[in-house]
């Protein structure tokens, strides 16, 4: 089937119910920032997102498939101010500049990234009791340490990056050194800019000892 014009695929129902998912999953990220994540209720989400209880009901039946959409949009938001600081083409980018980039964007560093990573974090441990969110996160994990793994191996080709390194291993680590600093700087363990710097040095010394190109 031949795919539509861009104009005509966003308006519509189809559009409509996409719009209507995004707000009400802001409106849960609003209320993570401002109160927490105990304070997301099906009546408190409905008052934020200025509509009634039944039509945030009807979109997401159940408390959990609010924190995934909400866990959803944070990626895309993510995703979003990623791309604002490096630029729509990831692929041109500085494969350590995109690493650190993405790396550090795991870091709460203000309010929507902490209702974020709080949503990302409570969505973690869902996959605790259910085996089908869990199942989804390893696919998503997957993804994510594939990409990081080709952007060690980039620059390993082009010897900035020594060569015996594991490229799949180094990703593994340094996402999981991410989020877990990331949940020491949700819990005051950490203080934010610490756990940069940690993830920051992490980086820098992934690159330390690769011999240099002619």
């Amino acid at each position: 089937m031949a795919e539509q014009p861009a104009e005509r695929r966003t308006r519509g129902p189809g559009a409509h119910h996409a719009q209507r998912r995004a707000e009400i999953a802001d409106a849960v990220l609003a209320i993570v920032a401002e109160r927490g994540l105990a304070a997301v209720s099906l009546t408190e989400v409905a008052a934020q997102a200025g509509i009634s209880p039944g039509r945030v009901q009807h979109y997401f039946p159940a408390k959990r498939q609010l924190i995934e959409a909400a866990f959803e949009r944070g990626n895309h938001l993510s995703s979003a101010r990623i791309r604002q600081r490096i630029g729509s083409d990831l692929g041109a980018a500085e494969p350590r500049l995109v690493l650190t980039t993405v790396l550090t964007e795991l870091i709460p560093y203000d309010a929507t990234t902490e209702a974020h990573m709080r949503v990302r974090q409570s969505f973690h441990a869902f996959a605790f009791a259910d085996e089908a969110i869990a199942a989804r996160l390893r696919v998503l994990y997957a993804a994510f340490h594939r990409d990081m793994a080709g952007l060690v191996e980039r620059d390993q080709r082009a010897g900035r990056v020594p060569a015996a390194i594991d490229p799949h291993g180094a990703a593994l680590s340094l996402v999981a050194l991410a989020e877990g600093l990331a949940a020491y700087v949700l819990t005051g363990v950490t203080p934010g800019g610490v756990a940069r710097e940690r993830v920051l040095a992490a980086v820098a010394g992934l690159y330390q000892g690769a011999a240099p190109r002619p």
